[in-house]
């Protein structure tokens, strides 16, 4: 009964680090998202063996770096609580630990999930392409009006530069959706979508924007830009 218990607490111990975890860190709440979106559409397209194992892999790996490399940082904020730049290395080689996992999942993901979305992306940037390209500029001053808008109803920060929603978000995911109908190319969409995804991953991390803020923006691009050229 002693070992029983002894083995439930342990596994108690090690579910209340992950749930610390998940409570506490951005980027782990970002990784659960999209393994969550990942393991779901392993469930709709048809993956073979093969490609769930290393999709599991992939996503526990990433999990796993980015649980070490918070040890890491709280340890480390432990040991010494003012500034040292030996500390500050060692953080940054946690980091680079976690940047290379993800790395990693995004090239395995586009490996994996290519074959099943090429087809669906070409159709739909074959249909939105016919309309005229001056619809571009049309997208682009909608997307900086709403956000405007928006600005001024939460009377916070400036059309660029802070509050709800990011700004720069909203336009690098309209700007990704039409460099992808320009392009007409599921590679080009996909290195769009990777930049746009960097822009705002970039207001997150310089503390400019919170997490919602930035999906909210990129949520009002997507749809503007989707809207202008599907619709008009």
């Amino acid at each position: 009964m002693k070992f029983i218990q002894r083995l439930i607490n342990s596994f108690n111990y090690a579910i209340t680090g992950i749930i610390k975890v998940l409570k506490s860190e951005l980027n782990m709440k970002i990784h659960f998202i999209f393994a969550i979106l990942a393991l779901s559409s392993g469930v709709l397209f048809n993956l073979s063996k093969v490609e769930v194992l290393i999709l599991f892999l992939t996503i526990t790996l990433v999990i796993f770096a980015e649980m070490i490399n918070t040890a890491i940082e709280e340890l480390s904020d432990l040991v010494c609580q003012e500034f040292n730049q030996q500390i500050k290395l060692i953080k940054d080689i946690a980091a680079g630990a976690v940047l290379i996992t993800a790395l990693n999942a995004l090239i395995v993901g586009y490996v994996i999930f290519f074959r099943n979305f090429k087809p669906v992306t070409l159709d739909l940037l074959y249909q939105i392409h016919q309309t005229p390209i001056h619809l571009t500029f049309v997208a682009l001053v909608v997307v900086l009006l709403i956000i405007i808008a928006v600005k001024s109803r939460f009377n916070k920060g400036t059309p660029l530069q802070g509050g709800m929603p990011s700004g720069h978000s909203a336009i690098a995911f309209c700007l990704m959706i039409i460099i992808s109908i320009l392009a007409n190319n599921a590679l080009v969409a996909t290195l769009a979508l990777l930049l746009a995804l960097l822009v705002a991953q970039s207001r997150v991390e310089g503390q400019i924007h919170s997490f919602w803020e930035v999906v909210c923006g990129a949520v009002i691009g997507l749809i503007v830009g989707i809207l202008i050229f599907q619709l008009l």
